[in-house]
């Protein structure tokens, strides 16, 4: 049977906030008259998240865990969890909370008005941005984003790498099951595949807590601009068999 709602909540050595985030996600979920599950998806942490993770669900139903033991990517354990949800709505977010999950609630309007993927944003007018984060990241993610709009086709989408988005079923078995990118610039390469496929997209608001201690280094940007040309030379040669 499936599920209304599945969530996906990839992780890499998030020991000291998981449970505080799988708690918000209980808490809201119990709350619900809809059926959920919610999928977490360890990238080989070498910390103690798969054991932190096995205790809080030990005793939740709805919650079930992805174990890898080797460090693929945050696109590579996205996919994996999409493709295994069995839901009729597919959300992936964050393990540190920064949109916190009761934002879903703003997305089902429009999923039920016949977009098929619904995104958060922080450059849309209703945005708040609680923002600790290193200057370079501030710096980069601003200007980044107009190289990523131009290069990957997406102008008309503001911002495509906040990890809040929620597909319908069909465009993400479509979508991620042709997906190649492991890293971080899997959220552009999953937007480029589902505007070429024909799906419609929402772009909303979101509250956005930035944390000080992300994952995301100056490394990470150069590896997102990095799988930009990579996914605009699969478009390019068809790589994805559209």
């Amino acid at each position: 049977m499936s599920k209304h709602l599945s969530i996906i909540i990839p992780a890499y050595n998030e020991e000291h906030r998981i449970k505080e985030t799988l708690e918000a996600v209980y808490n809201y979920f119990s709350r619900q008259s809809y059926s959920w599950e919610a999928i977490v998806v360890s990238d080989g942490s070498s910390d103690k998240t798969v054991e932190t993770v096995s205790e809080f669900i030990s005793n939740k139903p709805g919650f079930s865990l992805i174990a890898n033991t080797l460090n693929h990517g945050k696109g590579f354990v996205v996919r994996q969890g999409m493709l295994q949800a069995q839901g009729d709505f597919r959300l992936f977010t964050d393990a540190d909370n920064s949109t916190s999950i009761e934002q879903i609630e703003k997305f089902w309007p429009y999923l039920n008005d016949g977009y098929d993927i619904v995104i958060g944003s922080i450059e849309m007018p209703g945005t708040v941005i609680n923002d600790r984060a290193q200057w370079y990241r501030r710096f980069l993610g601003r200007y980044s984003k107009y190289l990523i709009r131009i290069v990957a086709g997406l102008w008309k989408i503001r911002d495509t790498q906040r990890g809040f988005k929620c597909f319908n079923a069909k465009p993400a078995q479509d979508v991620f099951s042709r997906a190649k990118i492991d890293r971080f610039g899997f959220d552009i390469e999953v937007l480029a595949l589902a505007k070429k496929m024909g799906y419609k997209i929402k772009e909303l608001p979101v509250i956005w807590n930035n944390p000080s201690n992300s994952k995301v280094h100056l490394s990470s940007y150069l590896q997102v601009l990095k799988d930009l040309f990579k996914i605009r030379w699969y478009l390019w040669v068809n790589k994805y068999k559209l």
